[in-house]
């Protein structure tokens, strides 16, 4: 008498290793699936207008032409001969040089004296942030009228010491600075903010330890336990602030309009793009600006970040 043949006879069984690695396939599908939806909106955001700029800089396309041509490396070496960009490079560099220690110390100073505070701390920290809540644009035009030769208050005190009225956005050796200034102004209260989180996580028992070990001044303490732990917070400060100075373009388009000199990379860029339809030359210059960004910011984090304690 015969039996009956399981139906599994002569099906070889998968393996534990088999099963591991059908289980791990099944998982890596599916975490590309999820991925999928980041990576395209990071190739339609970043990675396509990149590769459209490297494909217009060696060309020499203007906007709304019809024909074009291949120019290779003739928009970047135009560039280095070109006053307008080299004065706009300089005039940024100069930017960045007041924005950057003025923007960074100051906010540091602020956060300590309002991280004293205990009743008013909330009022201080809404006071100095709010710049950062304004639109630069219209805080510009307010800036416009302060700073007014005649109707400005800045040159009513000015008239009232007894000295002669400046014209701070006419004046070519004054209106780089001026604009300096403004944009201090505007990164003072986001950076004070983040310093005063980095001065909340201090753990107060080091502060007892230094005091026990000598440290027993202001000045001691905050050289031995507040500004090495601020090493992380200052590293992202110092990074982002260099960012947003040489991103500068609301004032100098709302209060200058690159008149005198004034001119700034950003700037450079959008009259050559906008004003001027040199869409081709504009991308290069744009793929310089990407560049100059990009070595200074690698340059800041791979230097401090030696000397940051985590």
């Amino acid at each position: 008498m015969s039996t009956a043949q399981p139906l599994t006879q002569g099906v070889p069984s998968a393996s534990p290793a088999q099963r591991r690695n059908a289980i791990e396939a099944r998982a890596m599908r599916r975490g590309l699936l999820f991925m999928a939806p980041a990576a395209l909106l990071l190739l339609a955001i970043y990675i396509a207008p990149l590769g459209l700029l490297l494909g217009f800089s060696v060309t020499d396309y203007r906007l709304g032409a019809v024909h074009t041509a291949f120019i290779g490396l003739d928009n970047f070496r135009r560039a280095f001969d070109d006053a307008v960009f080299l004065r706009a490079m300089r005039n940024t560099l100069v930017y960045a040089a007041i924005v950057i220690p003025l923007g960074v110390g100051m906010a540091l100073g602020f956060a300590l004296l309002v991280y004293s505070r205990t009743r008013s701390r909330a009022i201080w920290e809404t006071a100095y942030f709010l710049p950062v809540t304004a639109t630069l644009v219209a805080m510009a035009t307010v800036w416009q009228f302060v700073l007014h030769p005649s109707l400005g208050p800045v040159n009513a005190a000015i008239r009232w010491l007894g000295m002669e009225p400046l014209s701070f956005l006419a004046t070519p050796s004054l209106i780089i600075p001026t604009l300096a200034l403004i944009g201090v102004w505007q990164v003072l209260g986001f950076n004070m903010v983040l310093f005063l989180a980095g001065l909340t996580n201090i753990p107060k028992d080091l502060y007892e330890a230094a005091r026990l070990d000598g440290a027993r001044r202001p000045l001691d303490r905050f050289l031995t336990v507040t500004w090495p732990m601020l090493g992380p917070t200052t590293l992202f400060v110092v990074v982002t602030t260099s960012v947003s100075a040489f991103k500068v373009f609301e004032t100098v388009a709302v209060l200058t309009k690159g008149r005198s000199g004034s001119e700034t990379l950003l700037y450079a860029i959008y009259l050559e793009g906008f004003e001027y339809a040199e869409t081709g030359y504009a991308a290069a210059l744009t793929l310089l600006f990407l560049l100059i960004v990009l070595v200074l910011s690698i340059w800041q984090t791979l230097y401090m970040d030696k000397k940051v304690h985590y």
